[in-house]
Formats: C-alpha cells, structure tokens, sequence
C-alpha cells in the first residue's frame, strides 16, 4: 500500500459537511460567503493511512469503549524519540486527554486556586486566556516585544518580575508560538526555565504545532534540563499535524508523579476517562505510517509561506507578513495602513470578504494584526491574497 492523499492543490469542498471553519460564519454573525482562513484546520485530506484506519474501524459496526495498550504507548514514543529525541521512560508517563485546551482548563484546577495568578505571553492562542479567566483565575501577562523585523522577544526582567509580584504558580508556554510564529531558541526556553525553576512555577508547555518547525527541530521544553521534567506537563497531539483536529486525541506528558496524580484527579473529576476510539487509531496510523505525507504537506506549506512573503512584498506595501519560524499560521501586520483595528476588520469581512482571526482575540497587544492560514490549496492563497490587495493595495 501506498500514500494517496498527496495532491495538495485540490480544492476540496467543504461546505455543507459540519465543517466549523466552512459552515458557521452565519453563526458568527458574518457573511455566509465569506473565504475562511482562520481557525487551524488544513484543506487537504489527512495521510491515506489514516483515513483507511478510520474506515476499517467504522465497518467494524460496534463503537463501544474503547482504551489504549501498550502498543499505543510504544508508537507514541517512537514517534517523540524520531522526531525530537525525546526518551519517554515511563508508559505512565503518558496521559490522554480529547485535546490540548481541555488539557490547559484540567491543568488550571489542578495546579492552582480561584484567584490566582497564571502567566501567560501576550499576543497568543486566544483559549489560553479563557481557561484562566473562565475558571476564576487571573491573568498575568509578560506581554512580548516585536522587534524590528516582527519576531517577538521576551522581557526576561518582566518575565521573573511578574512572577514574583503576583506569585504565579502556573505558566502557559506556547511553543511554536501561535500567532506570532517564534520557535524560542535553547538559550530563550533555558532562561525562562531557570526562571521557573527557581520559584517553582509549574509550566503547561504546548508543543502542538512542533511538527511544523521549519528550520532544524523542535526542542522539547521537558527535554533541555532533567529537572525542567519535574514541572513540566508537556501537550502534544497528531491533531494539528495531521488535519485530525475533529477526532479529539492529545497526548499529555508528565513525568512526575507528583503532577501526574493531581492532572488525573482533577480530569477524572471532570468525568472523563477513556478516549475517542477513532482518534486512537488515527494516531497509531499517522505516526506509524504518516511520514511520507508529512514530508510532502510540510514542503507544501512553507512553498506557500514563500509565496505569500513575495506575494505581500509586491503587492501589499503597508501589510507585513511575519515569516513564522513554526506553524502554518502567519501573523500580518496591517498597522502601517494607518487603520484602527475595527475598521481593519470591517475591511477583511465585508469588502475583502476574508474570515481571518483578528489580532486583538489573541490579547491587546495583537491589535492592528491578522492571522491567516495557509494549510489550503495555492489557488485558494491566491485568492485570498487577491482580495486583500483589493482592499489594502497601493492605493489603499
């Protein structure tokens, strides 16, 4: 058998299938005909290897509970030692979880108290800020810095002062950063550990874009410093990088007991216990089989990053694209149209009629910025780059 899902520049219609990107812009109050390019799902169908595990497992007719052995443990940790020389140690190691965000929601009861402080780095992933306020917990934020190419820097001094003033015993890291596309070097994530480390601050590191690094490899948080093992929960899953985000599989790791005890008794308070079965083996098949698809889809991707970097430079003069160092989501900087933020906005949905995530649900300081991904076919970029040079070219 074969791969045979490797035809990137087919436009798959998905309206009309319960697609949350395609068919709910009514519901957001937008236009139904708008182009989406906003939340982080592809436009192409996953690793053939995949969708004939989720079709022999659905002809099978019985679709009762289903729980994971060892064998699932065992592709896991191959797929972390191949990919990023990560040793799992320990089959305990290992919890599953229907998705990362679920993960951060059990990780704030677990860890800390109503009232509490928990650290996170403006602009980013919008559900980090939800989970802390939505279970009665505060947000402190060491807000990062763009420097004069856009890649965000971290205010260090901040990063412990915040830390420190507001007793913070929980810290989100994202990383690949989502939405401004930073892979934090060795050297960023080892001071920002240290600091961690010295006033024991829990880190929830989310890794979930760590398959799409595109320059050397992704460095595991967990792995830089044994000791960072010891407060660390680190979130992964095959869901971003393998278009499977629907069949709700994640794969949290905590080496310490300690951690892992109070992570599982807070999820099963919750009232979850075994996984989606579809996900389960939609895992064990892309990350024993899905390398070939992975490698085409990754070269897919960046062409199209390359492409909308040119394309901006020659057409959209006051829009800066921010080339990501990870992820398939890039951050545009429309600030030099000289536009508040509403009407920046008003211009995307109704005369560019793009649905883009706008800047300001990732924090106030992703006013002024868009994030668009490009995971789809090229005719669609193109077409959504088109609109945006209607609207925001030269002229504009």
């Amino acid at each position: 058998m074969c791969e045979r899902n490797l035809d990137f520049d087919k436009v798959i219609e998905r309206r009309n299938t319960q697609s949350l990107k395609y068919d709910f812009a009514d519901r957001k109050g937008l236009p139904k005909d708008v182009l989406p390019l906003w939340v982080a799902d592809m436009d192409f169908k996953t690793s053939s290897y995949v969708q004939d595990a989720i079709i022999e497992s659905a002809e099978y007719g019985i679709y009762g509970y289903t729980e994971t052995k060892e064998e699932y443990y065992k592709i896991v940790k191959h797929w972390m030692k191949e990919q990023y020389d990560w040793e799992l140690e320990n089959i305990r190691w290992l919890v599953k979880t229907p998705g990362v965000v679920f993960a951060l929601g059990v990780a704030v009861q677990a860890y800390t108290e109503p009232g509490d402080g928990v650290l996170i780095q403006l602009p980013v992933y919008y559900p980090f800020s939800e989970v802390i306020e939505d279970n009665g917990r505060r947000i402190v934020s060491n807000t990062l810095i763009a420097d004069d190419n856009g890649r965000y820097q971290i205010d260090f001094d901040d990063f412990e002062k915040k830390i420190v003033e507001e007793n913070v015993k929980l810290f989100f890291l994202c990383n690949p950063h989502n939405p401004g596309g930073v892979v934090w070097t060795k050297e960023e994530l080892i001071r920002m550990g240290d600091i961690c480390l010295s006033h024991n601050v829990i880190v929830i590191s989310d890794e979930i874009h760590a398959d799409f690094v595109w320059k050397g490899r992704h460095q595991v948080f967990a792995n830089l410093k044994k000791e960072y093992q010891g407060i660390t929960v680190t979130c992964t899953s095959p869901t971003k990088t393998f278009n499977i985000a629907g069949l709700q599989i994640s794969n949290i790791i905590i080496p310490d007991g300690r951690l892992r005890r109070a992570f599982k008794k807070k999820m099963a308070a919750f009232g979850y216990s075994q996984p989606n079965a579809a996900g389960i083996f939609a895992c064990e098949a892309a990350y024993q089989h899905g390398q070939e698809w992975l490698k085409k889809v990754r070269s897919y991707i960046w062409s199209n990053i390359e492409f909308a970097r040119d394309y901006a430079e020659q057409n959209l003069p006051k829009v800066k694209i921010i080339v990501p160092e990870g992820t398939y989501l890039v951050w545009l900087d429309f600030r030099e149209t000289g536009l508040d933020d509403a009407e920046i906005n008003r211009r995307i949905i109704y005369e560019a009629k793009l649905w883009l995530d706008a800047g300001n649900i990732f924090g106030d300081a992703g006013i002024g910025y868009q994030r668009i991904n490009v995971a789809c076919p090229r005719s669609v970029l193109t077409e959504a780059l088109s609109r945006l040079h209607t609207v925001f070219g030269a002229s504009a």
